[in-house]
């Protein structure tokens, strides 16, 4: 089970049989991992307009600098990618890892209408989309980037959407013993909040998240982020699960 758990998993969704590509399909195809903001930018961009690209600032690549270099990653000899966090992230979450509001593209990486274009750019050339998503934690609370903050800041949701009440998060624990699956299912990860997936509203609004970002565009494929963390079981009743 740990083992399994320990692996990149990609969740195939039965929800819409249109984008649901199964474990077999998957081992077939050459798959090229790809970090948004690092990636390319566009041509409304420049790197003036980000002299302080690196370490926790983003560096302005969008989902159209991603199209653009198309031709690039085809050459490859690739025919998927697999794609960072797509929503909105807390400050610093130029990776995407640090969700702030679930149901909100991250404007840094352009619209909704751009991701679309880009997943349909893709299936054009019979390049399949995967997408990463983060079903463990939220971002930092405002003014509480990384452990040691005071109760008071660690334990302000009110920023987050929407999972913006204490009782969507398990109570405060670091995980400190990774060897302890029960503290490393139930504590946070480097002082981000961590969900509690047995809390219904919690476990359905991921779901319904999750089929929405297939339905609404396109993916192949959807990854979950920090697998060891999450109480994956949750999981297994709704989707297919390929590894």
């Amino acid at each position: 089970m740990h083992f399994k758990l320990l692996l990149s998993v990609i969740f195939l969704l039965t929800l819409n049989e249109g984008f649901c590509r199964t474990a077999q399909e998957w081992k077939s195809r050459v798959i090229y991992q790809l970090l948004t903001d690092r990636f390319a930018q566009d041509e409304s961009h420049s790197t003036h307009s980000y002299s302080g690209c690196g370490g926790g600032n983003y560096c302005g690549g969008t989902f159209k600098g991603i199209i653009n270099k198309l031709n690039y990653i085809q050459d490859l000899g690739v025919d998927a990618i697999w794609m960072s966090p797509i929503i909105e992230n807390t400050p610093g979450g130029y990776h995407g890892y640090w969700a702030k509001n679930i149901n909100n593209i991250n404007p840094h990486f352009g619209t909704s209408q751009d991701l679309k274009d880009l997943v349909n750019a893709c299936h054009q050339r019979d390049i399949w989309v995967m997408v990463d998503v983060v079903a463990n934690h939220m971002g930092y609370p405002a003014g509480c980037q990384g452990p040691g903050c005071s109760p008071d800041k660690r334990d302000n949701f009110t920023g987050f959407s929407p999972f913006n009440s204490a009782e969507h998060y398990h109570k405060y624990c670091d995980i400190t013993n990774w060897s302890d699956q029960n503290q490393v299912e139930n504590c946070r990860l480097a002082g981000l909040p961590d969900l509690n997936q047995q809390n219904d509203y919690v476990l359905q609004t991921l779901l319904k998240w999750i089929k929405n970002l297939v339905t609404t565009y396109g993916f192949d494929g959807i990854r979950i982020d920090t697998i060891p963390e999450v109480q994956f079981r949750q999981f297994s009743t709704t989707q297919c699960i390929g590894l």
